[in-house]
């Protein structure tokens, strides 16, 4: 029987009481004695509540109708013995439980921001910034709100409540009976708001992510934002979420208001009953007057923690779909190439394959048997138009997808069998797109290789043709550079990124149009660094810029996720294809050709 209930109510996986028994079993046992203790204190304050009203029966008959001197002096110091327990035992619970709670909210943001971090690309891109970070502040306090109602219900208000009935049921079982007659109908009435409170905080929810994603965007974007003078269009955007916020908080108001007046309504009826039905028995039947009193302080006293009791399903409801939401994230499996393990990679060269790699975003082919070879201490070059899979070949390789069917292999190593940590410890990475976390520039060079000296990242910095920009900030090194590295230009951004990828140090060498964002002086100062660079390793370069790569060791042409063609500038621009018709809208053949993508080749 006891089995069959246990699977009736906790059958529904997104039900508030699954969701509630799955947050306890996973914070209980961590907090459990604190949990014990912080029960104590709250038994505390519904025994001292109880005894508050117990001791109206003394304090009626034998101080007020048998006026007896002493019982003031014995009654006055009961209450204040009892009041002043109380309210240490109430300090108790309260500095106790806010501990748990944000004990809970830390650990529930750090699990969060760990199954984030664990998806691919392909998660990040469906997903908002605005929802992601609603999620980890909201959520996780969400869990917090659910567990610390659960617990003072199930602690002060519940043990109150069953106190007081105790005090009420011992004076007078009748009474007791026509004052309980009023939990039926409130319990169908609350009930019915519980659905729309959960559809009205979800849509609530989302509202929230609106006004987080319009933030993210005007402030990421504050430059093109102010060029195109658009900040009134995102005023609007912004006022119209706030708004949606407002009008579902209005109605998570409206709806848990509307509990108030039905106990109040209820609570009036089952008090003015027992008082005529008291009054009745004191009068004409002879009842004592001291337990009558006692009673109906009982009753008063109960009316708060009833209440609350009452409207737990409801204040409970909101809660718990941030709760669910939560675990939205937390169940998630990672993604594949993500998951550490596997075997540590052995590379002796560097020989990149793919062999008839197809790989897909969602439904839109991306590669469609993609076979090619990168031989090390060579410079291979990916051309092609925009869309012909060239980013996707960087993804592949540092595994931040798996393809869908075919292999990579590095040295004859399967991929999708090593360690993703020790493959990326192997690959450095510069990308058009220059990311610099808020940090110090040495601290922002030093991501390359954790643990490096000053000097190594002095001169990795020097050799990136950095040093002399850096030393002329306000703090040096230790000058921080702003989120995204907004305090610094596009160029020095870049010249960071290189600096960092010098201090790698790695046998993979990944360069997407690393020197876009450089004036002509600098990208002739940092062409010859690179070419070093280069050396000994082997080197994937996506260029745009055809007059960037016309010495590589290997141009591969893609086009439509495949290989139209291979070889050299010479080779493929007398074959008269892709190549060529790109070369021909680009430069002629007296253009120069520029020193870094020489390649190795010629400096051996």
């Amino acid at each position: 029987m006891l089995k069959r209930l246990n699977t009736w109510l906790f059958s529904d996986v997104d039900g508030a009481l699954f969701l509630l028994r799955r947050l306890l079993a996973e914070n209980a046992r961590a907090y459990a004695w604190r949990y014990a203790l912080a029960f104590v204190m709250m038994g505390i304050v519904a025994a001292c509540t109880a005894a508050s009203a117990w001791i109206m029966k003394d304090l009626i008959n034998q101080v007020f109708l048998e006026r007896d001197g002493r019982m003031v002096w014995v009654v006055a110091g009961f209450v204040l013995v009892i009041f002043t327990l109380k309210g240490a035992a109430a300090y108790g619970q309260l500095v106790i439980l806010g501990q748990i709670g944000n004990a809970i909210v830390a650990s529930t943001q750090s699990r969060l921001f760990r199954a984030i971090t664990r998806q691919d690309l392909g998660f990040f891109e469906g997903s908002g910034i605005g929802d992601l970070g609603t999620r980890l502040s909201h959520n996780a306090s969400a869990a917090r709100a659910a567990l610390d109602l659960v617990v003072t219900a199930l602690g002060r208000d519940l043990l109150t409540v069953i106190a007081l009935v105790g005090v009420m049921i011992a004076q007078d079982p009748l009474m007791s009976l026509i004052a309980l007659v009023i939990m039926p109908p409130a319990i169908l009435m609350i009930s019915g708001l519980v659905r729309r409170v959960r559809r009205v905080a979800k849509t609530q929810f989302v509202s929230m992510t609106r006004i987080l994603s319009v933030a993210q965007q005007a402030i990421s974007g504050i430059r093109v934002v102010k060029a195109f003078a658009v900040e009134d269009r995102l005023r609007r955007e912004m006022d119209a979420a706030v708004a949606d916020v407002e009008t579902q908080a209005n109605k998570m108001t409206r709806l848990s208001a509307r509990t108030s007046p039905v106990m109040e309504t209820l609570g009036g009826i089952a008090i003015a009953l027992v008082i005529l039905y008291g009054g009745y028995a004191v009068i004409e039947l002879g009842s004592d007057p001291g337990a009558f009193f006692a009673f109906i302080t009982a009753l008063l006293l109960a009316y708060d923690p009833a209440r609350r009791l009452a409207r737990l399903n409801v204040n409970l409801s909101g809660h718990v779909v941030g709760v669910r939401l939560m675990y939205e994230i937390l169940d998630r499996p990672p993604a594949t190439s993500e998951e550490d393990g596997g075997e540590q990679l052995k590379l002796s060269g560097g020989h990149v394959r793919f062999e008839n790699v197809h790989f897909r975003y969602g439904d839109a082919p991306a590669l469609e048997g993609l076979d090619f070879e990168a031989r090390p201490g060579e410079v291979t070059a990916l051309v092609g138009p925009s869309g012909a899979g060239k980013s996707t070949v960087f993804a592949l390789l540092e595994r931040f997808y798996d393809p869908t069917s075919g292999r990579i292999t590095i040295d004859g190593q399967d991929l999708k069998g090593a360690s993703v940590s020790a493959l990326r410890s192997q690959i450095a990475l510069v990308s058009q797109d220059t990311f610099l976390f808020d940090l110090s520039v040495r601290e922002n060079i030093a991501i390359g290789r954790p643990g490096a000296s000053e000097d190594e990242i002095r001169q990795a910095a020097r050799e990136a043709n950095a040093d002399s920009f850096i030393e002329a900030l306000e703090a040096g090194y230790d000058t921080r550079v702003g989120e995204g590295g907004n305090r610094l230009s596009g160029g020095q951004r870049q010249r960071v990124a290189i600096a960092r990828a010098i201090l790698r140090d790695a046998p993979l060498l990944l360069l997407d149009e690393a020197t876009s964002a450089l004036d002509s002086e600098s990208e002739a100062k940092i062409q010859t660094a690179l070419s070093q660079l280069m050396k000994g390793r082997t080197t994937l370069v996506i260029a745009h810029r055809l007059a960037t790569v016309r010495e590589a060791s290997q141009i591969v042409v893609m086009d439509k996720g495949q290989v139209l063609e291979a070889g050299t500038h010479a080779a493929l621009f007398a074959k008269g294809g892709l190549y060529k018709r790109l070369c021909d809208l680009q430069f002629t053949d007296s253009d120069p050709v520029p020193d870094y993508e020489r390649g190795p080749a010629e400096g051996n």
